[in-house]
């Protein structure tokens, strides 16, 4: 999963809406949330929606792909999936059957910063998930033939997802060519001979370490009084005692001074493409530069971008392009471009055409209609973003777990609203250095750079 707190993750673009008034409105907020601290260290946030008879239930542990040592990468991912495997009250696969016997749904995800799991269900079985994940918080019961068969598991998920399609290959590649020394470089499934030395201790030991409600964020958004909820919390996670929670680690990757690339043949690949990433700034403890990166994205990205226009529509090299920016890390973020070209044309010719439009943008800048049309659409996504039933709880949970603020989240339209041309352009000169970037380039065998 892709936590970030640009609502476009969630929901999708709403363009064209009349929204200007909207967002430059100093009172615009998003969620509306209220939030409490549990005595035992639990953070919780309510969001009411009383529009549907359903609520999204969402808890968020901060440890993720970032957290493991070196040599057992895949750990937070691996358990992840150990923590279906039941309790002393909840026998194994019940908790699953349990939510789908009340007509509900369930999930969850590990990133780089965080491990999610999630319900959706009726409002009045609310108190149910929240009993049987405040259960699995420290109550998980596993043995060495259970945690070995789910490793195999594990495993062939790498395969059919990473080893299998060329494109997971090049990206694990590309991503550890981005980051040098920080754990950011390393896949969050983990690579195979980590994942294949994983044992029963080594799950139970990372669970004990960061699994415990101090370490925790829940959202429930739904039809419910933030009151009701509160109780239930208190009745169920309050009743776990707060853990020890590790010191906060330090990471740091070295300044990059020359631009790195990953170059992948397969027999399997039949259209070539090409990536390029950056590493930019995170939402967390940085002022204006995310919020400016995110109209550039508004910009730049989509359908009715700069880069479709000239690369698609007009110079007719690509046949899809795009770019993005995520600023939702503990500590970075990450931008990139991507294209495919169209036939007769070759992955130096796209990458030349991308280079000469972001030169473009640094020469010449940006309108300021650009830039309001990219605010008028942020301020639609924001608005569906309300109407969603488990986005709320989604863009919260995540932004909360990689150290935002519930202030920070409800700041978010005036913070766009404050981004002009100027802050834009900054961005776009402080985020395009090739240099302090890496590329990747996927092809058929037998073709390009040898």
């Amino acid at each position: 999963m892709r936590a970030r707190l640009r609502f476009s993750a969630i929901l999708g673009l709403a363009a064209g809406l009349a929204l200007a008034s909207w967002l430059s409105a100093a009172s615009a907020k998003v969620f509306g949330p209220t939030r409490y601290v549990l005595d035992n260290g639990l953070e919780l946030v309510v969001v009411e929606d009383h529009r549907r008879p359903a609520v999204a239930h969402f808890i968020y542990y901060k440890v993720g792909a970032i957290d493991e040592q070196a040599g057992e990468t895949g750990l937070a991912h691996f358990l992840e999936h150990l923590m279906f495997k039941g309790t002393a009250k909840t026998p194994p696969g019940a908790f699953s059957k349990a939510v789908a016997r009340n007509g509900g749904q369930e999930n969850a995800f590990t990133s780089r910063d965080m491990t999610g799991y999630y319900q959706i269900v009726a409002a009045d079985r609310l108190r149910m998930v929240m009993e049987m994940e405040a259960d699995r918080m420290t109550g998980l019961k596993l043995d060495e033939a259970v945690t070995l068969a789910e490793r195999d598991v594990v495993l062939e998920e790498r395969l059919s997802r990473v080893e299998s399609r060329p494109e997971g290959i090049l990206g694990e590649a590309l991503n550890a060519a981005l980051y040098l020394s920080h754990p950011y470089r390393r896949p969050i499934i983990g690579w195979r001979p980590e994942i294949e030395r994983l044992t029963f201790v080594d799950a139970m030991a990372f669970y004990r370490k960061w699994y415990m409600p101090n370490n925790a964020v829940v959202v429930v958004a739904g039809d419910v009084k933030p009151e009701a909820v509160l109780q239930i919390a208190r009745e169920t996670y309050g009743a776990v005692p707060a853990g020890e929670r590790p010191p906060a680690a330090r990471f740091y990757e070295p300044e990059q001074h020359a631009a790195r690339q990953v170059v992948l043949k397969d027999a399997r690949v039949r259209q070539a493409t090409w990536r390029r990433l950056y590493v930019a700034p995170p939402y967390r403890g940085a002022a204006s530069e995310p919020y400016a990166l995110d109209v550039l994205s508004e910009i730049l990205g989509g359908d009715t971008g700069r880069l479709h226009k000239a690369l698609v529509l007009e110079q007719k090299k690509a046949l899809a392009v795009a770019f993005w920016y995520d600023g939702q890390g503990r500590d970075y973020g990450s931008a990139g471009l991507y294209g495919m070209p169209a036939a007769g044309v070759d992955l130096a010719a796209l990458e030349a055409a991308f280079d000469a439009e972001i030169a473009s943008i640094l020469k010449d800048g940006v309108t300021e209609k650009q830039v309001l049309d990219a605010k008028q659409r942020l301020a639609a996504e924001a608005i569906i973003a309300r109407d969603s039933l488990d986005g709320p709880a989604r863009i919260i949970g995540g932004a909360l777990a990689a150290g935002q603020t519930v202030e920070d989240i409800e700041a978010w339209p005036e913070r766009i609203d404050a981004v002009d041309k100027a802050a834009v352009e900054a961005a776009a000169r402080a985020l395009f250095q090739i240099n302090r970037s890496a590329s990747g380039l996927l092809l058929p065998a037998g073709e390009g750079p040898s």
